[in-house]
């Protein structure tokens, strides 16, 4: 068994590691990463592994961000002093979840869970698992990725998110692009809908930043936003009272 340990602190790693060689000497420890961007990167250009423990609280942020970059399609015990967590932290692959300092008895126990586990088995647990929610919260700022830095960037100043040839941008009001390793279905799921609309499948554009709307031949809605836009943004003759009902509604 392969395991990628997530986690910041020295100590508790060395103690994971230790924790994991008495409980059976055959596994491996894949990598050891300490920040999001470090784990992303990571799982991006290593071979998977067949588990991850992962400490919630990183070097640069939650855990939880990880998941905006990248779909994990591994199995997750997380780690960490908090239990406020819990229940998002079951809705991303968690088989288990421990709170700090480690037990060697509840990791030796997690462990035997997920061997007992078949693939079935933990589809079936996450399905279930999945219809927990915790209260709906929207984000008001993203991270960035801009080489090995994360760039916090305030949702307030995104104009809109465009996406073409599978590579989706940000662009802020004052014209600043950036790349970001999502798609518009993922983004879009974290925004506030009072503020954003899915104008189609290559936009979604910001309330405040629509200029003007033009009323096209075919009842379709062409939109003007205050930042120059790749491609004209068209409105569907199917979403065009929804999209003139929202824009109205703020």
């Amino acid at each position: 068994m392969k395991v990628l340990i997530v986690e910041d602190e020295t100590a508790a790693y060395e103690s994971l590691v230790e924790i994991l060689r008495e409980a059976d000497p055959a596994i491996q420890i894949a990598g050891n990463t300490e920040s999001v961007s470090q784990t992303v990167s990571w799982l991006g250009n290593n071979p998977l592994p067949d588990l991850i423990l992962m400490d919630i609280h990183l070097s640069d942020g939650s855990a939880f961000l990880i998941f905006e970059y990248i779909e994990v399609e591994v199995p997750i015990i997380f780690t960490t002093a908090y239990d406020e967590y819990a229940i998002e932290a079951f809705k991303v692959n968690s088989i288990d979840y421990l709170l700090k300092p480690i037990k060697s008895t509840e990791l030796r126990r997690a462990l035997s869970k997920f061997r007992k586990w078949s693939a079935n088995d933990i589809l079936s647990y996450l399905s279930k698992v999945s219809h927990l929610r915790v209260a709906q919260r929207y984000k008001d700022k993203l991270l960035i990725p801009v080489k090995d830095k994360l760039l916090p960037v305030e949702l307030k100043d995104v104009c809109y998110f465009y996406t073409s040839d599978k590579n989706t941008s940000i662009c802020l009001r004052d014209g600043t692009h950036f790349t970001y390793f999502s798609t518009l279905d993922q983004i879009f799921s974290s925004l506030d809908p009072a503020h954003f609309y899915r104008a189609n499948k290559q936009y979604i554009v910001a309330r405040n930043d629509v200029k003007n709307i033009t009323i096209w031949f075919d009842n379709r809605l062409l939109l003007t936003l205050d930042t120059a836009v790749p491609e004209p943004i068209y409105i569907s003759k199917n979403k065009a009272a929804d999209f003139k009902a929202w824009i109205v509604s703020g």
